[in-house]
């Protein structure tokens, strides 16, 4: 039986994306399973109420946010959160894209997790969830963001001493 190879300490390898997997750190947004109901006179499935979305004062806000499509690796030098809300990016394009979370211990980020999406899918992070910036792999890199549109600082940002590499397995 051959061994796994043993990788540097400071590699992230990017798995799929699952429900479960993804749970920790917010909702997987997707149209697994049924439609919850069917409108429009029968011609479109609702999937109702898929995503957490929460905030400690201010408003949801739907915003448009155009990032540049990144390579991979990819370095990973910095994750943030937002105490005041959760957040939701919904590509605008028929491309997944790379999800980098980190579990809270102790006000700081543990170590990271990478995750990347299918075409169709969608992600809400948690209120308070350590994660990397928005992270397309292929241009147009086009998205709907639902979040916190309030007054007072709602963002935090950690930067590791040493970066990581993320990379495919």
């Amino acid at each position: 039986m051959t061994a796994a190879p043993v990788l540097p300490a400071d590699v992230i390898l990017i798995e799929p994306i699952t429900e479960t997997g993804f749970a920790p750190f917010g909702d997987l947004l997707d149209t697994t399973g049924n439609p919850d109901k069917i409108i429009n006179q029968g011609a479109c499935g609702r999937y109702h109420d898929r995503a957490n979305l929460a905030f400690g004062d201010g408003r949801a806000g739907l915003s448009l946010f155009q990032a540049e499509a990144r390579q991979l690796p990819y370095r990973l030098d910095m994750v943030e959160r937002h105490p005041e809300g959760s957040q939701a990016f919904v590509p605008m394009s028929a491309h997944g894209f790379l999800v980098i979370v980190a579990a809270d211990e102790g006000g700081t980020p543990g170590r990271p997790l990478a995750f990347e999406t299918r075409p169709g899918q969608a992600i809400n992070f948690h209120r308070g969830t350590w994660h990397g910036v928005l992270t397309p792999l292929e241009a147009p890199g086009l998205f709907a963001v639902i979040d916190r549109i309030g007054t007072g600082d709602n963002l935090e940002e950690f930067w590791f001493d040493q970066p990581f590499e993320v990379q495919r397995p």
